[in-house]
């Protein structure tokens, strides 16, 4: 998902240096709710091992 969100970023900035409003918006768009989406991801994967700590 990272490599998407990686993707989407380069389109923009390319589609934005060239002038392409839609496209850089559109890709700007679809990187930033795979950004937030894996940030959501990397703090579930933080708080799951402290919530579920085994029974020792």
């Amino acid at each position: 998902m990272l490599r998407w969100s990686l993707g989407f970023l380069v389109l923009a900035l390319i589609s934005a240096i060239l002038g392409f409003g839609g496209i850089a918006g559109a890709a700007a768009g679809i990187a930033q709710i795979l950004f937030f989406v894996f940030i959501a991801l990397v703090l579930l994967s933080f708080v799951l091992p402290v919530i579920k700590k085994p029974n020792a």
